[in-house]
């Protein structure tokens, strides 16, 4: 991509106090939106921080719940983050627009026109300054260059992803009870490639929502006969990152839900109809996710010398600032961090993203009062695997099990702090309140 034109655009101003220290922030997902809302409450607009937030979309949704917007258990169009709106109350400032490229020495971030949907343009390139730079982008799912992925396959990375696979599975359902001929091999049925957490949930959410589904006067066929969901991973087990005791009663249960597990069962390409194994075998599906790894976004590859691993995470100390700049730090799925005494990077885990995002506050101060960046420090407070309405399992606080009503109550509760920390106690407290209310009248799933 052609940087060049950036040389002459002015730098757009993100405050009017040139003695404000600029903090901006790449990347309003879970650790980004966290971070700038942390930032904003403490230091407000007129304090010594000026606080900008960057994203391409206008609404936040906590990734982990993606899976829950794709089977339809969770509506985004009531219970999303409207950024506009919070930035003005979480004191802010959010502009619109996707980061690709960087000017270190001019402490200069190059962010992307924005075109509205008919492809006129909105927002032009613009350039804005920092004095702080923190990038939280993210990770895309890595598809490791397997044929027809990003053609056929759908992956869970954004909101309209995961809308977009909601739309598909209802026309599916759809089509399948108003057609009188018999359903063709594949129809109704889903392959998830990958078998990690989001895979995993999807599977048990799908299994739930689309016989809730039926319920919907949609008995023309047999739901929980012809609906079929496979789970295929390459690796030698589901849940590879988590216990193999909590892995394994995973699996026991989707089992006892006629779930099909695959593992050891690399996929070799996919099109429209399905997908093809390592063996040569051919798996019918109308309905494909591909959830099998993840890396970051292509433009941190070659970002003005920072240096990335083979993932394109950006190379980080355990002060969570870039190796070659002290003023640009990451954090989140984007960042390769190897704490001090492991050989190992941190967990690409929404609390691996909310605890650096915390650590990022103190790390501001730090800097704001000429003090050196402490060593960020993870602390590991468990797994927690969520079966849709069916059971919840976790491995908490070192080893302790739970799985039931605690399990799921303890499952919710992540989301329930997330939004805790975007929103302050009173807010948090009244949107929890409508959002008990509002869901007693709505239907079970999502119908539109």
């Amino acid at each position: 991509m052609d940087l060049g034109q950036y040389a002459s655009i002015a730098e757009t101003p993100s405050t009017n106090d040139p003695t404000q220290h600029r903090v901006v922030v790449v990347g309003g997902g879970a650790g980004g939106l966290h971070l700038a809302s942390k930032l904003g409450h403490a230091f407000g607009r007129k304090g010594p921080v000026s606080v900008t937030l960057l994203d391409k979309s206008r609404i936040h949704v906590w990734k982990p719940l993606l899976h829950e917007v794709a089977a339809g258990s969770f509506d985004s169009e009531t219970d999303a983050v409207e950024l506009i709106a919070h930035a003005k109350l979480r004191h802010y400032r959010y502009r619109i627009g996707e980061m690709i490229g960087l000017n270190r020495a001019k402490r200069q971030i190059y962010v992307a026109p924005t075109d509205d949907d008919a492809g006129r343009r909105v927002i032009p390139p613009r350039v804005l300054g920092y004095d702080t730079l923190v990038i939280a982008v993210g990770s895309l799912s890595n598809d490791f260059g397997t044929p027809g992925v990003m053609e056929h396959a759908i992956t869970l990375d954004t909101l309209d992803q995961a809308v977009r696979f909601n739309r598909r599975m209802m026309d599916a359902c759809l089509r399948a009870n108003a057609q009188y001929e018999p359903l063709r091999p594949g129809q109704l049925h889903c392959a998830i490639v990958g078998a990690g957490a989001t895979g995993v949930e999807l599977a048990a959410e799908l299994h739930k929502s689309m016989r809730d589904l039926a319920s919907y006067n949609l008995d023309n066929i047999d739901f929980d006969k012809l609906i079929k969901i496979e789970l295929i991973e390459a690796g030698p087990r589901i849940l590879l990152a988590l216990p193999e005791r909590l892995a394994a009663a995973t699996a026991d249960l989707l089992r006892r839900l006629n779930i099909t597990i695959r593992t050891g069962t690399p996929v070799t390409s996919v099109n429209a109809d399905g997908v093809t194994l390592q063996s040569g075998e051919f798996v019918p599906a109308e309905l494909i996710v591909w959830a099998a790894g993840i890396k970051a976004p292509e433009f941190l590859r070659d970002l003005d010398g920072l240096e990335a691993d083979k993932l394109n995470r950006l190379i980080v100390k355990p002060t969570l600032q870039t190796l070659s700049d002290d003023n640009i730090f990451a954090i989140g799925d984007c960042a390769n961090c190897v704490p001090e005494g492991s050989d190992k990077p941190l967990p690409p885990r929404a609390q691996t993203a909310q605890q650096q995002a915390d650590f990022m506050v103190k790390a501001v101060k730090s800097r704001l009062n000429g003090k050196a960046v402490p060593i960020f420090r993870f602390h590991d407070r468990g797994s927690l695997v969520a079966l849709s309405d069916y059971k919840t399992f976790g491995v908490i606080f070192g080893g302790f099990r739970l799985e039931g009503l605690i399990a799921k109550l303890a499952y919710r509760s992540l989301h329930q702090q997330h939004l805790l920390a975007l929103y302050g106690f009173g807010k948090f407290i009244l949107l929890s309140l409508a959002a008990l209310i509002s869901r007693r009248a709505e239907p079970r799933i999502k119908l539109h």
